[in-house]
């Protein structure tokens, strides 16, 4: 297959997300892809030109060194809200070129504007349009002015797709709420790697931290958004007496809270309760989470977060840490109590839960039963089931077709 992958966020800065995951495997077992994304933290970079030119980065590859493909980023306006209105114009020019030179069998979409656009397309050329749901979209809009718009459109994305995969029942409830035809909206787990984690040694990174084996590491990594609740997790651990459980709190990542978690980190200094880490290499992330007793999702109850359940919560659990995560009804849904997954309702809970389960010794038993959940979630076993759905909607496009038709040309 020729599959076009259509990202409304910056494919080579972030992630690995599932979709990088996925589409890197579909390149490896020998599929065509290509990445139209999209520069979407442009303003935090310093930059001369209001103009950003198209640009070509080949053999780009995150998680599968067999599984590189080429990311083409159209050119677009890097002002506030023009931004936006000129990818409609450069992507819709991007997706026809590429229906020219590329000739897709299939268009996996991931966003939203220039999924609508990918539609259109598609349909004009009569080739499948499946789009890959990790979150709900239009929360994710930057431009506050564009929401309501952005949410729209996602309602029309969705209900005029070929197939709409969603990792978890609760974002396929809302795809399907939010237009998708219930017998196009199907579930597609989440992967992890689990042989990645099997030999993973911690040692050396709590070495390198001043982490002893008398101290309880807590763990989180990814993208530092406002609402993690790390900062609560910071304070509590920074201001709590000496004495009793030695809590230590590793980071990995960057975002919105870095600075403030850095200042925290300041006036610390001299206890060393917290290390903050910049984005490492994903090879490296086994060893971190080695390096942690328990990892964390503390978020604060957004509606963002209602119904989607990270990708980190699987790597969380793959290497066999229990969780602390607040009570999202997401999260709640897809793993239940009892499958080494501890529900708090506030961050502030954080810290004295995990005291308790190091206090009563169930540190170990709960990451063999996190492991244990998520050990029929394999990459190997959801990328095939998302090889065999595609290529489905590809043979029935060529049958409804038929043998002799050509597809349009712009």
């Amino acid at each position: 297959m020729r599959i076009l992958v259509l990202q409304e966020s910056d494919w080579i800065a972030k992630g690995p997300h599932q979709g990088h995951h996925l589409v890197e495997r579909m390149q490896a077992r020998g599929h065509k892809v290509r990445i139209v994304d999209f520069e979407i933290r442009w303003a935090d970079r310093q930059s001369a030109s209001p103009l950003a030119q198209r640009r070509v980065f080949p053999d780009v590859h995150k998680v599968i060194e067999a599984g590189k493909v080429t990311v083409i980023r159209p050119a677009f306006l890097r002002l506030p809200v023009l931004d936006y209105a000129s990818l409609l114009l450069t992507h819709a020019v991007e997706i026809r070129r590429q229906f020219r030179q590329f000739e897709p069998d299939v268009i996996v979409g991931f966003g939203i504007l220039n999924a609508f656009l990918g539609i259109l397309i598609a349909r004009r050329h009569r080739v499948p349009f499946a789009h890959y749901v990790i979150d709900e979209l239009y929360r994710l809009m930057p431009r506050r002015v564009l929401k309501g718009l952005s949410k729209l459109v996602e309602q029309a994305d969705y209900h005029r797709a070929d197939l709409v995969f969603s990792i978890n029942e609760g974002l396929r409830d809302y795809t399907i709420a939010m237009g998708a035809p219930r017998k196009r909206a199907v579930l597609l787990r989440a992967g992890v790697d689990l042989e990645r984690y099997l030999s993973a040694n911690g040692s050396e990174v709590r070495q390198r931290y001043g982490f002893t084996t008398d101290d309880l590491v807590l763990f989180f990594m990814g993208w530092l958004y406002s609402f993690s609740g790390l900062t609560e997790v910071a304070e509590d651990i920074v201001t709590a007496p000496v004495g009793g459980t030695n809590v230590k709190l590793l980071v990995v990542g960057k975002g919105d809270l870095w600075e403030p978690l850095e200042r925290i980190s300041a006036a610390d200094s001299s206890a060393h309760r917290l290390a903050l880490v910049s984005w490492r290499p994903y090879a490296e992330l086994p060893a971190y989470l080695a390096a942690a007793d328990i990892c964390l999702l503390p978020a604060h109850q957004v509606d963002l977060m209602q119904n989607i359940v990270p990708i980190k919560v699987y790597e969380y659990m793959a290497a066999g840490k229990p969780v602390i995560a607040s009570r999202l009804p997401g999260l709640v849904r897809e793993f239940g109590e009892g499958n080494g997954v501890v529900f708090i309702d506030d961050p502030h809970e954080a810290v004295p839960t995990a005291r308790e389960l190091a206090a009563s010794g169930a540190i170990d038993s709960l990451g063999r039963k996190a492991r244990s959940f998520v050990s029929g979630n394999d990459w190997s076993k959801v990328t095939d089931e998302f090889e065999s759905r595609l290529n489905r909607l590809v043979r029935d496009a060529r049958v409804a077709r038929g043998p002799s038709a050509d597809r349009p040309h712009n």
